[in-house]
């Protein structure tokens, strides 16, 4: 099945392709490779889940963060490539967790991310390496920031 059909038949709703924040492009396009910029948990209504996950956020709200994340890059990737039918599999994810300093369930946070893009472009191509890191803070509070490179066709 298609990553656009796949998307279709989960019944997942991507939020507004996010605008750049600063002096950047949300994707990059360099050959056969697509570079996405830090997304954060943006949600449909435009606004952003925030907190410091282990002290305002709790476990599963951090990976629902990061899922939510994972929704923003897909719209982004849409926006840029015209469809996720072109994303041939995820090469290299790096998520970012604004986590409380005693907080140290940084990867089953950012298997929100992972998880999403398995199901989208499948086990095989839809899993890359992966670092997952906690963070002092990120930019405005949010929760989760995640960059991932992809091939495309």
């Amino acid at each position: 099945m298609s990553a656009e059909a796949k998307l279709k038949s989960l019944g997942l709703e991507l939020p507004p392709a996010p605008k750049p924040a600063g002096v950047y492009q949300p994707v990059v396009v360099v050959g056969n490779m697509a570079y996405v910029s830090g997304h954060g948990p943006l949600k449909s209504d435009g606004t952003m889940i925030t907190g410091r996950v282990g002290a305002d956020l709790d476990q599963q709200a951090g990976y629902q963060a990061a899922r939510q994340t994972g929704l923003a890059i897909l719209a982004s990737l849409r926006s840029k490539l015209g469809s996720l039918d072109r994303v041939r599999r995820v090469v290299k994810t790096l998520g970012m967790v604004n986590a409380a300093p005693d907080f140290q369930q940084q990867p089953a946070v950012i298997n929100g991310f992972s998880e999403l893009f398995a199901e989208v472009f499948g086990q095989e191509n839809g899993v890359g390496a992966r670092s997952a890191v906690g963070m002092g803070s990120l930019p405005g509070n949010i929760a989760v920031e995640v960059e991932v490179i992809l091939e495309i066709e």
